[in-house]
């Protein structure tokens, strides 16, 4: 459909109907003049720029709520669409970029706010004032969904700004830049530029089982590379005994040196009962006896202590 360059010579529009009496439809009165618009999204630019001074002018004189008005307003909004897909494309680089259908929504959620604040009287195009609040829109989607640790909008802005004082530094130094010389570009302290780049990490995320050289960008081996989470450590279980340890300390202090030598070679040398017997000239029933004992003995003092 092509539309001449002038609104008046544009055909009336018959599409939008009241009930009329006796069961018949006809033209809306207040909606009488506007031209035929069965395609708004597909509209030229400079086609839909013209219409939207008819609309707009219509509209300022239609009550809010009433079909006539909904009519004109959402014709207005389909007209404009393509200011969202334009203001979405610095985007495309991003995780769920223009082509996701949840950007072109939350962009149009800004092109209805601008449209409702539009004042046609003050003489500036639509464009002027959509495209900021599609932007703002578009913007905070991002702020709020994409994250994968929330972090504070303020740290939230400020990785933008140190993305970008990073770029310029490296570009002027041939280096990564330090925390102070980011502070002094952008006028912070040291440590509000390491909360910064701290909460920028929480930016993304990585699985755990994705292989290595993967994850860090390196050149791809014939042999499998372990995932992050093969090289990540356990639980040590003798962390378990180092309580246990320090609270034995002073109770094996106390024994008596045939005790202590007989534990050390038990436990420290791992001899038997036998062997412990020839090396201090006792019978391995008597070893027995005074390792019962004296192990009897520091279990009791431990769950007393």
């Amino acid at each position: 459909m092509t539309f001449t360059a002038t609104a008046e010579a544009m055909t009336p529009t018959t599409i939008p109907t009241t009930a009329a009496p006796g069961g018949g439809t006809g033209e809306a009165p207040a909606l009488g003049g506007l031209p035929d618009v069965p395609c708004p999204r597909e509209l030229s630019t400079s086609d839909a720029r013209e219409l939207t001074r008819v609309f707009f002018d219509r509209l300022q004189s239609l009550e809010e709520g009433t079909r006539e008005y909904q009519y004109v307003r959402n014709t207005l909004i389909e007209m404009n669409i393509s200011l969202v897909q334009f203001a979405a494309r610095p985007f495309r680089d991003r995780p769920g970029g223009p082509e996701n259908e949840d950007i072109v929504q939350v962009g149009v959620i800004g092109l209805i706010k601008a449209i409702d604040r539009y004042d046609p009287e003050r003489n500036t195009q639509l464009s002027t004032l959509a495209l900021p609040y599609i932007t703002g829109e578009i913007k905070r989607h991002f702020r709020d969904t994409t994250w994968a640790v929330r972090v504070p909008r303020r740290l939230q802005e400020l990785r933008l700004e140190l993305a970008k004082a990073t770029e310029e530094l490296t570009a002027e130094t041939d280096r990564a830049p330090t925390p102070a010389e980011l502070a002094e570009r952008l006028d912070l302290t040291e440590e509000e530029v390491r909360q910064g780049l701290v909460a920028a990490n929480g930016y993304s995320s990585q699985s755990l089982d994705v292989p290595q050289d993967s994850a860090a960008g390196g050149p791809q081996t014939s042999t499998a590379a372990r995932s992050l989470a093969e090289t990540m450590g356990d639980i040590d279980p003798a962390l378990e005994a180092v309580e246990d340890r320090h609270a034995l300390a002073p109770l094996l202090a106390d024994l008596d040196e045939r005790s202590t030598q007989i534990l050390e070679l038990r436990f420290g040398q791992e001899m038997t009962q036998a062997e412990i017997g020839e090396e201090i000239g006792l019978s391995q029933m008597q070893v027995s006896r005074l390792l019962t004992r004296t192990l009897g003995s520091l279990r009791e003092e431990l769950l007393h202590s």
